[in-house]
């Protein structure tokens, strides 16, 4: 009954989002509409990636001295300026085990 459930829900969560995509004709969307729909990618990202690296498992805040927050910061500049996202990337993932693993 439980898998019965979860392919149920998935879906339905399929087909409705399926739906926004398929159905809609771009050329009905106003110029402004689109505009707005391109800075969705950029705001929905840091809800992603932010609790991530600032809660810790139990749902608090973790402390300042958290390997994720220095590797943050290096990803976050290396981003910045390299405009690379494999660069972001690895320059945060390398920062953060070097972090755990040799200090």
């Amino acid at each position: 009954m439980t898998w019965l459930s979860i392919t149920i829900a998935g879906i339905i969560t399929y087909f409705t989002r399926m739906t926004m995509i398929a159905l809609v004709d771009r050329d009905l969307l106003g110029e402004k509409v689109k505009a707005v729909l391109a800075f969705v990618p950029s705001a929905v990202f840091p809800a992603i990636i932010f609790p991530g690296i600032f809660i810790n498992d139990y749902g608090t805040f973790i402390e300042m001295n958290d390997p994720k927050i220095f590797g943050a910061i290096v990803a976050i500049l290396v981003g910045y300026f390299s405009r690379s996202v494999i660069a972001t990337i690895l320059s945060g993932l390398t920062s953060y085990w070097v972090i755990i693993f040799l200090l």
